[in-house]
């Protein structure tokens, strides 16, 4: 994937812990084209640290990419880096949007955010308002000072269509998960982000409503800690060239592949965006990942090398 240069061209503080960056081009050139719910890698420590943030900005500008960052007290870095050292004026490498998380077209959308999770679902509200679709947006944060875009939002020409739930508020404000979607609904698509117990409370809630997996779509930022007291090695064999690989039980398969010339393209490293995602032609994942859902899990022919693992002796892989 093709690096960019750009310069960090404002820092917000926007809400309590929550920083925002606006990035341009360096040459002042439009930036390559990007879609609701897209991310960039952004390189937080030269030559070091890279971690992936989404496209919060209208998809339609292509002079600024527009992040927001969280500082997170359990960071392995990243975020501490871009609240600490990051400033204006500064030269970053980043890479060019994509995407896992898009919009498809439906009749209604129904969007879910919770803390910092927010920078997605704006930008998919964003780009619903500008094309007139059928939308709500319910913005779950833990006060009023840890809201970020407030502001923003009331400002925009959707501000009617956002419900704010304060976890220090009253109950009746509080999110009613279960009224907003009450009713399963083949033409409307629920799209959730934010930390993981909240993601898993509203993928819960809908499974047990009656809504199809593919209608419900999630964006995690982190994989939770896994338990690999007892993992054991296996083998990955290369389709196309019939190579074989051990696996140790203490090393990612990608870290083999890639010490063996065998190119994966890797980017969270933790099962979250899906960018290693490889066919699996036979054998049986030890899935790991927060990427893909319980359907996709069960067909066992895909999976993320980058975390996941084997449950059978040998997987033979589609590369």
């Amino acid at each position: 994937m093709r690096q960019l240069s750009v310069k960090v061209v404002n820092k917000v503080l926007e809400a309590e812990d929550i920083v925002s960056l606006e990035l341009a081009s360096v040459d002042g050139q439009p930036l390559p084209a990007f879609s609701a719910g897209s991310h960039i890698d952004v390189e937080v420590t030269p030559g070091g640290l890279t971690r992936q943030y989404s496209l919060l900005n209208d998809p339609s500008e292509q002079h600024r990419y527009m992040i927001g960052v969280l500082r997170d007290p359990a960071s392995r870095g990243g975020s501490i880096a871009v609240h600490d050292s990051i400033k204006v004026g500064d030269t970053i490498n980043i890479s060019e949007p994509r995407n896992h998380f898009g919009l498809v077209q439906a009749k209604r959308t129904v969007l879910l955010a919770g803390g910092i999770g927010v920078t997605p679902i704006l930008c998919m509200a964003r780009r619903l308002s500008k094309i007139d679709g059928n939308f709500e947006m319910h913005y779950c944060a833990r006060s009023p000072e840890r809201t970020a875009f407030r502001e923003a939002i009331s400002k925009s020409a959707f501000v009617d269509k956002v419900h704010f739930h304060y976890d220090n508020g009253a109950d009746d404000q509080k999110l009613k998960l279960e009224s907003v979607i009450a009713k399963p609904d083949p033409e409307t698509h629920i799209y959730v982000c934010g930390p993981t117990g909240f993601i898993d409370y509203v993928l819960g809630t809908a499974k047990n409503l009656g809504w199809a997996d593919s209608q419900v779509h999630r964006e995690y930022f982190g994989a939770a800690e896994q338990d690999t007291s007892g993992d054991v090695s296996f083998q990955v064999k290369i389709a196309s060239t019939g190579q074989v690989f051990d696996i140790p039980a203490d090393t990612p398969i990608t870290r083999v592949l890639e010490d063996n010339g065998v190119f994966v393209p890797v980017s969270c490293e933790e099962g979250v965006c899906g960018t290693c995602l490889t066919r699996v032609l036979e054998g049986t994942p030890d899935h790991r990942d927060l990427y893909l859902t319980d359907s996709e899990h069960a067909a066992n022919d895909q999976f993320t090398p980058c975390c996941s693992r084997s449950k059978t002796p040998l997987l033979v892989l589609d590369i």
